[in-house]
């Protein structure tokens, strides 16, 4: 039998999932996992990254321990951050993407570069944590002084295992770098910005072999975990998708990317897929939840919180896409602020997040619709919010869509996919 390694790191927990192929299917098994987070430093938000590579080592090695011949491993993790380098050397602070450190730079990039063009070149959507954003922040401060590579997250995990530095499409599609059209960094944005040239070299697709470690074969998947969760769900016919984990990316498989002023406005991205665009939208997601629970009731478990939004009756909707959500000193507080007053039930809450996540599903969906022109009757969702029957539900009610709830490990099946085409 041979076996894969799926490196699947997201912005809680990383998983490393063995997985082979048997009667056609995949199958997979979760060898270790470890937990993550972002951690404050000096005011910031940043990324353990010393931790991060013991993790990946550690479960590597649990991983041999069992199966001691592996024919290749692949990382996938959550797009936008980066790791600058100079040589050998990564320059510190790794600042995590719900830091603020970006506000005060957005402005000045958009009066270089005015956003409506960024789009019409890129089809990236606005997000204030952009790596564009990011790296013009760095550009301000010095920290691109002597830097010789910039590696996305995954990238630097996989040159720490194997030496080899290369910069994969799906990920890069995140930057808000990429041309649409030409599938490569736009000079002219990079030029614009005064960004150095060399930090942007051509990028490689998924399927690429990088280089090898402990007799295994280090190989680019879709790095991204969410492009190789949408490689890993086994559609019957293209439809829209839900990977429903910290962030719920709603989108669809397209042929090429579409850039129009609708989307803009509705601000849909357009990210790489493996052979296909992948036309969607960052909700906030289950973040939400996890940090209401973290805050108001953190030895409740999610089964009983589900019991509790289940039993409530609170109507109240909010904006779960609204900056106020993104990274708040208190989650409760943010959701008080936008209800006019606190709730009266710990389960109204909670009932409120999981109606605020399916309303705006529904809105997502009806944009989606109209800027494909293309009408659809189902949805596949996958990822932890997959398992939730109760978000399933009213996803279903308040969108008039057939749930095509799938609780796979979407990202592992996609990774470990890309790797076994590349292996044969």
């Amino acid at each position: 039998m041979r076996t894969y390694l799926a490196i699947d790191i997201g912005a809680s927990s990383g998983r490393h999932i063995i997985g082979w192929s048997e009667d056609g299917e995949i199958k997979t098994r979760e060898i270790y996992r470890f937990e993550n987070g972002v951690k404050e430093q000096d005011g910031h938000l940043i990324w353990d990254l010393e931790r991060l590579v013991s993790e990946v080592k550690t479960g590597i090695d649990a991983a041999l321990i069992q199966y001691p011949k592996i024919e290749s491993l692949a990382i996938d993790t959550w797009g936008v951050d980066y790791v600058l380098l100079r040589g050998d050397e990564a320059v510190l602070p790794v600042f995590a993407y719900r830091d603020a450190r970006t506000d005060a730079v957005i402005q000045d990039v958009h009066e270089i570069i005015p956003f409506s063009e960024l789009y019409q070149r890129t089809g990236c959507q606005f997000q204030p944590f952009n790596s564009i954003y990011q790296i013009y922040d760095d550009l301000c401060r010095g920290r691109l002084d002597g830097v010789t590579d910039l590696l996305m997250l995954p990238e630097y995990l996989i040159y720490q295992l194997c030496g080899g530095k290369t910069r994969e499409y799906t990920n890069a599609t995140t930057t808000g770098l990429v041309n649409a059209a030409s599938g490569e960094f736009d000079r002219e944005i990079l030029s614009r910005l005064n960004f150095p040239l060399q930090l942007f070299p051509s990028l490689s697709r998924p399927g690429t072999v990088v280089g090898e470690y402990k007799g295994i074969r280090c190989m680019l998947c879709a790095t991204h975990d969410t492009a190789s969760a949408v490689e890993g769900i086994p559609m019957e016919k293209n439809a829209p998708y839900i990977s429903s984990g910290t962030w719920s990316l709603l989108g669809v498989k397209t042929e090429r990317a579409i850039c129009d002023e609708n989307s803009r406005a509705a601000n849909y991205s357009n990210e790489g897929g493996v052979g296909y665009n992948r036309y969607q939208k960052n909700i906030m997601g289950m973040w939400v939840v996890n940090e209401l629970r973290r805050e108001i009731c953190p030895k409740v478990m999610f089964s009983e919180l589900v019991a509790l939004a289940e039993s409530s009756t609170f109507d109240g909707i909010v904006d779960v896409n609204a900056q106020a959500f993104l990274a708040p000193k208190s989650m409760k507080e943010a959701f008080d602020i936008a209800l006019g007053g606190p709730c009266r039930a710990m389960g109204d809450y909670f009932r409120c997040a999981y109606r605020s996540l399916a309303v705006s599903y529904r809105v997502a969906l009806e944009e989606l619709e109209q800027n494909t022109k293309t009408h659809y009757d189902e949805i596949y969702v996958v990822g932890g919010g997959a398992k939730n029957n109760y978000l399933n539900e009213l996803t279903r009610e308040i969108t008039g869509k057939r749930v095509i709830a799938l609780p796979i490990e979407a990202t592992a099946i996609g990774n470990l996919k890309i790797q076994m085409e590349g292996n044969r």
